[in-house]
């Protein structure tokens, strides 16, 4: 699949996917990389080195923040992908140096798919294995 890059990168791992936006304030431990978010369906799941596929984010601008917290503190996911990033998660992964790509159909990944990410300057190719 052809998507565009937001921050550029490869990455290579085990899809977490969510068909429901995520809030990282307030939604994940910044500490942990644990969504905490009550009855998210991601809740108790780990984001740390997965490929985090989730549609937009959503809340506080200070997610931005959290995402940048998730990686300083060495529990990020290894790429994000979205179905429209918005300017709280662009920010976030500008930040903390995450690669993240969008335009992507998410609807066509599974959790627990092997995805590769290869995102240039502007143009990104997913890989579904």
């Amino acid at each position: 699949m052809k998507g565009r890059t937001i921050y550029p990168g490869k990455a290579k791992g085990v899809a977490l996917v969510s068909y429901e936006p995520i809030g990282f304030y307030g939604g994940v431990d910044m500490k942990s990389g644990i969504v905490i978010e009550k009855g998210h369906e991601l809740e108790g799941k780990s984001v740390k080195g997965k490929i985090l596929v989730f549609p937009y984010g959503k809340g506080s601008t200070v997610g931005s923040y959290v995402i940048y917290g998730l990686k300083k503190n060495g529990v990020a996911p290894l790429a994000i992908i979205n179905k429209e990033t918005e300017t709280i998660v662009a920010t976030g992964v500008i930040l903390a140096g995450i690669t993240c790509v969008d335009g992507i159909a998410i609807e066509k990944i599974e959790n627990g798919n092997i995805v590769e990410i290869n995102a240039k300057e502007k143009e990104a190719e997913v890989i579904i294995e």
